[in-house]
């Protein structure tokens, strides 16, 4: 009769409550369920189970139908508090201090650590970050920018567009000890300290409209060396494409015998990109990859290894190319910066 009576008291307080997933376990309860059954059923904790058996112990059904009663929680942080808080964390922080923590913060506002993360959450606010930016004081800055953009977007008929640079002072470095490999719950891991077995420079021309890359390893990056490069791509190229070269203002780009080499290869235009504007160079997306896939945690026995493990990255990614997509007009990045110059000024 008592089992009777408690299943059907339970049924109605699980009709009623079938939101709180808590009062489910004890339909389990009234089968002769063990606690920790009963938790993996209902999908609670077992503290749980306990916690609502002996509230129903204590009060019956009527306990199971309202929260139990609980302290006062601490009373929000009034407004006037919050506002403050924010317009400190966008000013300056105390005394040499380069930016605010929280913990600087809640003793200055006297708050726990937590209540000042949870405003920072709250409001987006990042005081831990910093974004790099520079800004190009080219005085022909749209003109260079709406050449190169227009080469990526709309390249001319029967020419090849190459963006062309050189990635200087690759490092071949070799671990003191064998690091051990990834497992589940560890990472890999890795000697602080290296040996150093030498540097080298690449030179790459990346082709825009089908994403090939021509690529050397040379000792310098002198306009020897650039010279040199060219003539490689010049070889490459098939006859009758013009060759219209993305490059920045490194000044071996512009040394006079280069210059002179460009007037005896007048199939060759080049287009420099604007000053401290080298992101317009769709090389530097390769150099990018290179460096975080093959390089930056690569072992190096010698220069020949490195040699070896660029070239191969080189011809796997020729392997299967991707052509190189440019999705920003030049109307909208000078919109862009003109926002961003407006936000700093």
């Amino acid at each position: 009769m008592i089992v009777f009576v408690w299943k059907r008291s339970l049924a109605i307080v699980i009709a009623l409550n079938s939101m709180w997933r808590e009062r489910g376990s004890f339909l389990h309860s009234s089968d002769r369920l063990n606690v920790a059954e009963i938790a993996k059923r209902s999908g609670v904790s077992r503290p749980a189970v306990w916690r609502w058996q002996r509230r129903f112990v204590e009060a019956g059904v009527d306990g199971l139908l309202h929260d139990a009663t609980r302290k006062p929680s601490k009373p929000p942080v009034p407004a006037d508090d919050v506002q403050r808080l924010i317009a400190l964390t966008c000013g300056e922080p105390p005394g040499e201090a380069t930016h605010w923590t929280g913990r600087a913060m809640a003793k200055v506002m006297g708050v726990s650590l937590h209540t000042v993360q949870r405003i920072w959450q709250a409001h987006n606010l990042q005081p831990h970050r910093l974004r790099i930016f520079k800004r190009s004081n080219d005085p022909d800055f749209i003109a260079k920018l709406e050449d190169i953009v227009g080469l990526y977007m709309a390249p001319p008929a029967h020419a090849i567009v190459l963006s062309i640079d050189e990635k200087s002072q690759i490092q071949a470095l070799d671990r003191t000890q064998p690091g051990l490999p990834l497992k589940p719950g560890k990472c890999g891991t890795m000697t602080h300290d290296d040996k150093r077995n030498g540097t080298t420079t690449l030179f790459a021309a990346l082709n825009t409209l089908d994403g090939t890359v021509i690529g050397r390893c040379m000792k310098k990056h002198r306009h020897q060396e650039f010279i040199r490069f060219l003539n490689i791509v010049e070889r490459d190229v098939p006859a009758g494409k013009v060759i219209h070269a993305i490059l920045d203002n490194y000044s071996t780009h512009k040394h006079p015998k280069v210059i002179a080499w460009l007037q005896r290869h007048p199939r060759w235009v080049f287009h420099f990109t604007p000053t401290s504007g080298s992101w317009l160079n769709a090389v530097e997306t390769f150099f990018s990859t290179i460096t975080r896939q093959r390089l930056k945690r690569g072992s190096f026995h010698s220069i020949v290894d490195l040699h070896g493990a660029i070239k191969r990255y080189i011809e796997e990614h020729n392997d299967d190319p991707k052509p190189f997509t440019w999705t920003k007009s030049a109307s909208d990045i000078t919109n862009k910066l003109d926002r961003l110059n407006a936000s700093v000024h």
